[in-house]
């Protein structure tokens, strides 16, 4: 990438998170840019994602992943079926108070996972290959970018979610049968409709608790 490439996404990146209302600093701008460099280098080789463009990538991966970080809380967060790290890497740059916990049962996508942290020097995430119904722990925030219904994430990952923790589900739009559709000990608390910059296509996430904040998992 030329440094005239890097400075013009940089300013679209900017101009995006300014939107979104966020203010990080000139390193987390850098970092995100180094990490979105790292993914498109690795993605001519791996085929992480279908996503190619650089101008594409900061709206489809960065600000797309962002647009949740408002929504996030919490001292740990799990990012399940993570894929090539989204949203949990972005999130991770822009939160390094947060723990992080990347997900993902696919060996080249945790590969490439694990050399980001690397690279990026992201002490605040760790990477766990395992099916999501084999993970282990509690999180007061889960996040899940669409690998499944509500319903069927719910039932794989939801021993994660800590008693008062949520869960963010970024999706398209949602039906009702959907969130009708979570199984008992959760519900759909609130749908909010997301704004990415750039992107001409809907966006919701839904903000899933536990109805009895006493129920742990065994």
């Amino acid at each position: 990438m030329s440094i005239s490439e890097r400075a013009s996404l940089y300013a679209r990146l900017q101009a995006g998170l300014a939107e979104l209302g966020l203010a990080p600093g000139a390193d987390a701008c850098e970092r995100l840019l180094d990490y979105l460099e790292l993914l498109a280098r690795w993605n001519t080789t791996y085929n992480l994602t279908a996503v190619r463009g650089p101008v594409e990538m900061v709206t489809r991966h960065l600000l797309d992943s962002l647009a949740v970080a408002k929504l996030v809380r919490g001292d740990s967060l799990a990012d399940l079926g993570t894929g090539a790290g989204l949203p949990g890497i972005p999130l991770a740059i822009l939160a390094p108070e947060r723990r992080h916990v990347l997900i993902d049962s696919n060996g080249k996508k945790v590969r490439f996972l694990r050399e980001a942290v690397r690279t990026l020097a992201l002490s605040n995430v760790r990477v766990e290959q395992c099916r999501v119904e084999d993970a282990r722990g509690q999180f007061d925030c889960i996040t899940a970018r669409a690998f499944a219904t509500l319903g069927e994430m719910l039932k794989l990952g939801g021993h994660l979610l800590a008693p008062d923790g949520i869960w963010i589900a970024l999706k398209g739009q949602l039906s009702k049968d959907e969130i009708l559709g979570v199984p008992p000990g959760f519900v759909v608390a609130e749908v909010k409709a997301l704004h990415v910059p750039g992107l001409g296509a809907a966006r919701q996430a839904a903000i899933i608790k536990r109805t009895n904040t006493q129920e742990r998992a065994a």
